[in-house]
Order: structure tokens, then C-alpha cells, then sequence
């Protein structure tokens, strides 16, 4: 129970002093003072939240069993509304639960204060991870203090609004190739299907719709090589489902923003169609490019055998020395495809106004953040070439 003591200094100063319960003092009462009636009734009111969310539930009582509480949850039944997460998913959640239970709280879980999670993040930055590893460590800590807030184990999330940036602003954005380059790729891809060695002809029968399907559509590769013969209707894909990590099931989309309709050039449309008429095979999963065994394609076998197949015979190589010696590296990897996608959507919409959540949901981000995060240099080019060239005081001459 909290009540307030007005207190009067030596110099005739008035101040008003809270006094609430609190475990972590030898006392089990901690103060604090203020200069106006207002502002301790209102730090009173809060104590008494605080103080009923400590009796709310009392089996968690430590960081630790929380931790261990939201992943259960996380696993079981899902958090916040969502779906079970994947086993992959868990053993990455299981890592970030680990670093969270090293650190030495210095509290009970209901007696932690704002301060006492910014030690924590200023620990996570001086630690050997990286900082983007730090950042998703307290990304996943105010999941769970989120979890234990709605279950009642504490009264507010003392979490909220610190975070880590998970860049610096000194890193490079994503490389994207350019159209010209894009073009190239896929005339590779139509000279390795209609090459005169019939293993090569055989091999890029399948990799060219699929290199053609990821330009066309900025897929993730774990979607392009999980996506069914019925997933394409209405002169586009229905991306429904992924590989999940590391590859070994199918499952659904890793968020709901992932499943989406995308339009395709009709080209690319008919060439897809062409290829399940005449060479996919049976398989019980209803893939389009699976293997000879009916299995899904594996994300490095593709990468290997069909990317850097057409990036060597496209020319989008850099050499390296190694050792003494001249290497060939590709210049993009299949995931850049995706990033050529944005920057075709950014360009497209040049003349209009950008419509930002179009291309949040082509793209598949549950956060327009992400998009804003990844893509947002694209944006501010787009408006840079929509406007005419000139500073500030020749557009001040203009109006």
C-alpha cells in the first residue's frame, strides 16, 4: 500500500513523498519524492498497479521463469494471438531466451524498473554479440515482458520504447541489380535452356521459369521452390506457403502478411503454366519444380546449380584474389531478385504518388517498418528523379 508524506526542508521548501512497497529494499518500502500533490497521487496510482500486478500470479517470480513461461507459450499455443511457432523458430527463440537468462538480474521480476532494462541493453551492446544479435535479444525480452503483462504477472511493460537499432546508419543498403543486368540474367537463363548438351538443356528447362518467376514476382526462394501448381490462377501466384528452416518440412508462410496474390507479366504466367503442362511430375506435395524424387528443391542446390550458373554465363561476376590466385565470386546472390522486385514497384509508382501499402503487401512485411527499413532509400530516390533538379532557392524562385 502506497501513501504520500508531505515534507517541509529547512528553507521552507514543500515536497510530497511517496512511500510504496518494495521487495528489493531491506525495509520492503522504497520513496520518492515530488513538488506537487498531482504528481504523487498520480506515481501513487501507479504503485497500486504495480502492487496488485505482483499478486496477480506468484509461480513467476524471477526473469528466468518468465523467459522459460514465454517460451512454453511461444511453442503451445502461440503468443499475442499468433500461431505455434516452428521448431526452427524455437531453437532461435531458445538461443535469445539463453542470453536473457545469463545476465544477472539484480531484481525479482515485479520489482524491475525501466532503468534496470536499460542496463540490460548497455550489457547486451558490451557483450561479443552483434549488434544486430543484441537487437533481436531485446526485440524478443519485450515480447516477454509484453506476454507477462496481458497474463497479469506484472503490471506494465517496463520494456516498452527501449531498443536497439539493429543497423548502424553507416551500413550499405541492399544491393539491387539493375534492369539491364536483370536482363541479361534471364537471356542467360534462355541460352542454358537452349543449349545443345542435353544435360544442360534438361537442367535449365526447370531453373529458367523458376529464374523468370522470381524476377517477375519478388518471391523468397524458400517460396518460389514451395509454390503448388494450384497457387497459379487469374494470371498470377497465390503464395501460401515456404521452406522452412533449415529445409526439411513445408509449412505456411512465416506471417500472415507473407500469404499474398501477385500479379504476373503474362509472359512469365504462360511460361510457368507451359512448364507444369509438359515437365513437372507427380508429387504428393503438388510442387511445381520439385526434384526427380517428387522433394522440394534445396535453397543452396539452387543457388549453386542454377543462380550461379546464370550469373557466370551472364557475366555478373567480380574477381578476387585468393592466395595468389584469380577467383570469380558472383556479384548477387537470388535474394537480390527480391530487391530488384521493390525497386521495379518504387520506380512504377514514380509518377504517382508511392503507394507505400501496395507495396508492403507484394513484398510480404507484417510491418510497414521493415519496408521503410529496407527499401526507404529507394523511396527517397524515386522522389528525387519525380522532381526537377535544384536546390532549395530555385524552388523558392519557382512559387
Amino acid at each position: 500500500m502506497a501513501d504520500i508524506r508531505k515534507r517541509t526542508n529547512s528553507k521552507g521548501e514543500t515536497s510530497y513523498q511517496v512511500r510504496y512497497a518494495n521487495q528489493a529494499t531491506k525495509t520492503g518500502y522504497a520513496y520518492k519524492s515530488f513538488t506537487t500533490m498531482k504528481q504523487a497521487r498520480a506515481y501513487r496510482e501507479d504503485s497500486r498497479k504495480r502492487d496488485q500486478g505482483n499478486h496477480a500470479d506468484t509461480h513467476i517470480k524471477t526473469v528466468a521463469q518468465a523467459v522459460d513461461e514465454w517460451l512454453q507459450i511461444c511453442e503451445k499455443e502461440g503468443r499475442d494471438g499468433r500461431d505455434p511457432i516452428t521448431p526452427y523458430t524455437l531453437k532461435e527463440y531458445t538461443r535469445r531466451a539463453n542470453v536473457m537468462k545469463s545476465y544477472d538480474w539484480p531484481k525479482s521480476l515485479q520489482s524491475l524498473t525501466s532503468p534496470d532494462v536499460i542496463a540490460f541493453r548497455s550489457w547486451l551492446l558490451k557483450t561479443s554479440i552483434s549488434r544486430y544479435r543484441a537487437h533481436k535479444v531485446l526485440s524478443s525480452f519485450y515480447a516477454v515482458m509484453k506476454e507477462m503483462t496481458l497474463r497479469g504477472m506484472i503490471a506494465t511493460n517496463i520494456a516498452a520504447d527501449i531498443t536497439i537499432r539493429a543497423e548502424s546508419r553507416y551500413d550499405k543498403p541492399v544491393v539491387i541489380p539493375t534492369v539491364d543486368e536483370v536482363r541479361e540474367l534471364l537471356s542467360a537463363a534462355d541460352r542454358l535452356a537452349g543449349s545443345t548438351n542435353k544435360r544442360i538443356a534438361k537442367t535449365w528447362a526447370r531453373y529458367r521459369p523458376m529464374l523468370y518467376l522470381a524476377a517477375d514476382s519478388g518471391m523468397r526462394p524458400q517460396e518460389y521452390l514451395a509454390v503448388a501448381r494450384s497457387d497459379f490462377k487469374d494470371g498470377g501466384v497465390e503464395v501460401k506457403r515456404a521452406i522452412e528452416r533449415p529445409g526439411t518440412r513445408l509449412s505456411v508462410t512465416k506471417t500472415k502478411a507473407g500469404r499474398r496474390f501477385i500479379d504476373l507479366s503474362p509472359e512469365v504466367y504462360e511460361m510457368v503454366l507451359h512448364y507444369i503442362s509438359h515437365h513437372t511430375i507427380e508429387n504428393r506435395h503438388d510442387l511445381v519444380f520439385p526434384t526427380s524424387t517428387g522433394h522440394w528443391q534445396s535453397t543452396d542446390h539452387w543457388r549453386r546449380r542454377g543462380f550461379n550458373a546464370a550469373c557466370l554465363e551472364a557475366g555478373l561476376v567480380t574477381e578476387h584474389l585468393l592466395d595468389g590466385e584469380t577467383i570469380l565470386k558472383n556479384k548477387y546472390s537470388p535474394y537480390d531478385l527480391r530487391h530488384f522486385y521493390a525497386s521495379v514497384l518504387f520506380d512504377s509508382n514514380m509518377n504517382n504518388k508511392v503507394n507505400l501499402k501496395r507495396i508492403q503487401t507484394l513484398m510480404g512485411h507484417s510491418n510497414i517498418k521493415t519496408t521503410l527499413n529496407t527499401y526507404g532509400h529507394l523511396l527517397v530516390r524515386s522522389e528525387a528523379e519525380a522532381n526537377d533538379r535544384g536546390g532549395m532557392l530555385t524552388s523558392i524562385s519557382r512559387i
